[in-house]
């Protein structure tokens, strides 16, 4: 059942970043031809307008489409130009044409800013150790810790990791995680002489996250409350977390060019989907409340991705997209069909790349949990 919760998350995201550029085609005028729920072959159909609303067999997603998305290539194969009209998608300025590419992505950071609205609308209780630390040095044999590098002791409480306020060890795992390779400021309060180290973040190359090399105090298991928030406060912290989830994003990205193992740190579709189903089964397995709260936290995160992922200035993504069309409005003219065409092999090739790694890396993650490793 996991892989079906899974499945459906993944297929309501996809949707909703659809939606997002059904929604901007239609107020720039552009005509919608089709819009379905999944893809590959048609189960059913409605035409309501101009629109063929359609349900399709296979639900990992959906597509919107636009008038004129084919033009490129019938003008490749005619050895013409494009020669649009008025209410398709090469018809309309370019401006607008690179909102009607931004509007998929943007509807996907919409998600999350209203996911995590939500989260921080309904609050939770959790449970996690605190923030006072034990050398990890001291619990296992042969372990680096590059905290006792850096002067920190056993029974210090860290309060902030660079800007990062930290009240639990959870909140130092998250801080130090996403620091892997940097050095940074540690604040430590030690029998209350607040005390600033500089300490060097180990990266975990197979991985990708940062190590400290501390360890939490066993008996020092406390229960944390998210504040409470109104409406209008709740909304400000969606946009909060959403533009957190961003900087973190772009912090993995740049792990990747570090030397991590790419196979572990890149994940592909079944992964993420194996991840969201198992969320949302152990997460309602403890109740509707945390697993509501839990789902919402992934597809959140997943939902920030598919913003970052889907911008990228590479042909056959939006960002591609919205890139020769903002050449487009600076030039005042199409860009050559034939540099447009051969520059979606670019495309092809880079998306081409991405699963190759995620599905290897997919691959590893189920041999080594086979395996009980």
């Amino acid at each position: 059942m996991k892989w079906l919760y899974g499945i459906l998350c993944l297929f309501f995201l996809i949707l909703f970043h659809e939606f997002g550029h059904f929604i901007a085609a239609k107020i720039f005028g552009v005509k919608v031809e089709s819009f379905s729920i999944g893809f590959g072959p048609v189960l059913f159909h409605k035409k309501i307008g101009e629109t063929d609303f359609r349900l399709s067999l296979i639900p990992l997603g959906g597509y919107c489409g636009m008038k004129g998305e084919k033009e490129l290539q019938t003008a490749l194969e005619n050895g013409t130009e494009i020669t649009s009209e008025k209410d398709s998608l090469f018809g309309i300025h370019p401006l607008k044409r690179a909102l009607v590419g931004f509007s998929g992505p943007f509807f996907n950071y919409i998600f999350s800013v209203i996911a995590f609205a939500l989260i921080a609308g309904i609050g939770y209780s959790y449970y996690s150790y605190s923030n006072k630390i034990i050398l990890a040095d001291e619990k296992m044999e042969n372990a680096c810790t590059k905290a006792r590098e850096a002067g920190i002791l056993s029974g210090d409480k860290i309060i902030k990791v660079g800007n990062s306020e930290i009240e639990s060890f959870s909140d130092l795992s998250e801080a130090i995680s996403i620091r892997g390779g940097e050095t940074t400021t540690i604040i430590v309060d030690r029998n209350g002489e607040i005390l600033s180290f500089t300490a060097q973040i180990e990266l975990d190359k197979s991985t990708g996250a940062g190590k400290l090399g501390v360890m939490a105090e066993n008996n020092s298991l406390i229960q944390l409350h998210t504040p409470h928030y109104n409406f209008f406060q709740a909304i400000g912290q969606g946009f909060k977390e959403s533009a957190k989830m961003i900087h973190m994003t772009f912090k993995g990205i740049s792990v990747l060019f570090k030397g991590v193992e790419i196979k572990n740190a890149v994940s592909g579709p079944a992964r993420v989907t194996e991840m969201l189903g198992s969320t949302v089964k152990d997460g309602f397995s403890m109740g509707a409340k945390i697993g509501f709260i839990s789902i919402l936290d992934l597809m959140a995160l997943i939902s920030i991705s598919l913003f970052i992922m889907n911008l990228l200035p590479i042909p056959i993504l939006d960002g591609g997209l919205i890139l020769i069309a903002l050449i487009e409005a600076i030039i005042k003219k199409h860009i050559p069909v034939k540099i447009q065409y051969y520059t979606q092999y670019i495309g092809l090739a880079f998306i081409a790349l991405l699963l190759m790694l995620g599905l290897t890396g997919d691959v590893n993650y189920f041999v080594n949990m086979i395996r009980g490793k």
